[in-house]
């Protein structure tokens, strides 16, 4: 059980940023560090060299004012003063002769290099580093011209400035196991803290998979990256909660809807032959059957035309349209069932007006608009279409003296399958304007209804001149 969770944090995001962060942190104070070390470093050697050069200056100054013989007495006074295990200074001739030095014991096996010597110039002095046998640090020579056929070898022990080096080394050491541990403290309360939105995600969809839709992804206040993925999360819960209900009610709808036709058509049939019935009855029950199956397929055809074009998958074919002539020809279609019901159609259209759209469906939507105005206007009763455009859009509206609706009615008016109480005494199945608004909101338009009770309905339509797809 112990290594299992062991595993489990192993393979976790949390371990792995935090495993990065704790790196990233110590390799740049590593790299910090030896860009640090090798600065000081170069700074103590020049620190050094500099120091060397102004031995050299000062006892070349001092020979050429008062000769190689008062040398002896200063080089000594300087070697002591500095500490003779610390420095080291000896005049040669220019063929490696020595003439003169100080206290050379702490400095045995230091000798004299040749090579040095020989590419000695007057105006550029040689530096060599060397370890001087059964030292434990290093030193520092220096050869040059200090005057006329004479050298100056200098020698000063780098024990100071290597054990400064060591003493850095072991507390950047330090330094970088603090920082490390800091680092990784750190960064795991940060990926923690970090990360605990995303677990919360991981925990509402765990609990959503479980069935508890309502649970939504509590929000910190934040206002970063996890809020606003957790907040789409929720939104996209919502979403998702209103299609389960809204597939719920479809559903439903479905069942009521289809299951009246399927009862009469199983009624005919069963009262038909469980009696002695004539051919024109056989016949007649045939076309009530037919009818009935026909009113089924509608439907359902319906249905998968909405979804479709809800859905984005329906082609459209979009070529340039005439809308008045459109409006006219439809008007033309209908008037015949208008003149059954004594009912007026007025057009108000322009000459001509264009748009880019699909036209079999635009047609359907004026077919729906003018058989729902004419189905709810009663005898007498007057229907105005009228269609004018800006510089933008088209604006097509259907105005009826018809009974009008209820206040609470329309905002369930697109929905599929809702029917208001006052028109269920007519034929429909209560898709029509569900897709009506799907195919307008396809063409990037949208549809609106005023209406007032007993005195009419006034559908209107906004279709943008140039499609947007």
């Amino acid at each position: 059980m112990f290594f299992e969770r062991i595993n489990k944090v192993r393979r976790s995001l949390a371990f792995r940023l935090t495993l990065l962060y704790a790196a990233t942190c110590d390799i740049l104070s590593i790299v910090a560090s030896f860009i640090f070390y090798q600065v000081m470093n170069s700074s103590i050697h020049a620190l050094t060299d500099n120091a060397l050069t102004e031995e050299l200056n000062e006892f070349s100054s001092f020979l050429s004012s008062k000769g190689i013989a008062t040398l002896k007495e200063e080089i000594n006074r300087e070697a002591e003063s500095t500490g003779t295990s610390r420095i080291f200074l000896r005049f040669l001739t220019t063929e490696g002769e020595e003439i003169i030095s100080s206290d050379l014991s702490p400095w045995k096996g230091i000798g004299i290099s040749r090579n040095a010597l020989k590419h000695l110039t007057k105006d550029n002095p040689i530096f060599e580093t060397l370890k001087p046998p059964g030292w434990r640090h290093r030193a520092r020579i220096l050869y040059a011209n200090a005057g006329p056929g004479t050298v100056l070898q200098i020698g000063r022990s780098l024990r100071d400035d290597e054990e400064l080096l060591e003493n850095f080394r072991q507390v950047f050491g330090t330094v970088i196991g603090v920082v490390l541990a800091i680092a990784t403290l750190g960064g795991w309360f940060m990926v923690r803290r970090a990360l605990s939105g995303v677990e919360g995600v991981t925990q509402t969809a765990m609990a959503i998979s479980g069935g508890t839709m309502e649970k939504r992804v509590p929000l910190t206040g934040r206002g970063d990256e996890i809020d606003q993925l957790s907040d789409t999360f929720n939104h996209m819960l919502e979403r998702i909660q209103r299609l389960i209900t809204e597939m719920k009610e479809v559903t439903d709808n479905i069942a009521h809807d289809l299951k009246s036709p399927i009862t009469r058509i199983r009624g005919l049939a069963e009262v038909t032959l469980t009696s002695n019935r004539s051919r024109n009855e056989y016949q007649s029950m045939a076309e009530s059957t037919v009818e009935e199956c026909d009113r089924l397929l509608g439907m359902i055809n319906t249905m998968l035309e909405i979804s479709e074009v809800e859905a984005g998958v329906a082609t459209l074919t979009i070529i340039e349209v005439d809308i008045s002539a459109l409006v006219e020809e439809a008007c033309d279609l209908f008037e015949p069932l208008a003149d059954e019901k004594n009912l007026s159609i007025e057009i108000k259209v322009p000459p001509q007006c264009l748009l880019y759209g699909d036209k079999s469906k635009l047609q359907r939507v004026l077919a729906n608009l003018l058989d729902n105005a004419i189905k709810y206007t009663p005898t007498g009763g007057n229907i105005t279409v009228l269609v004018k455009k800006d510089e933008k859009w088209v604006i097509i509206s259907v105005h009826d003296t018809g009974i009008g609706i209820l206040p609470k009615d329309s905002p369930h008016l697109f929905d599929r399958f809702f029917r208001a109480d006052e028109s269920r005494s007519e034929p429909g199945a209560g898709l029509g304007l569900s897709l009506v608004r799907a195919i307008v909101q396809a063409h990037g338009g949208d549809i609106k209804v005023s209406s007032s009770p007993g005195v009419g309905s006034s559908f209107t339509v906004v279709l943008p001149q140039k499609n947007s797809s």
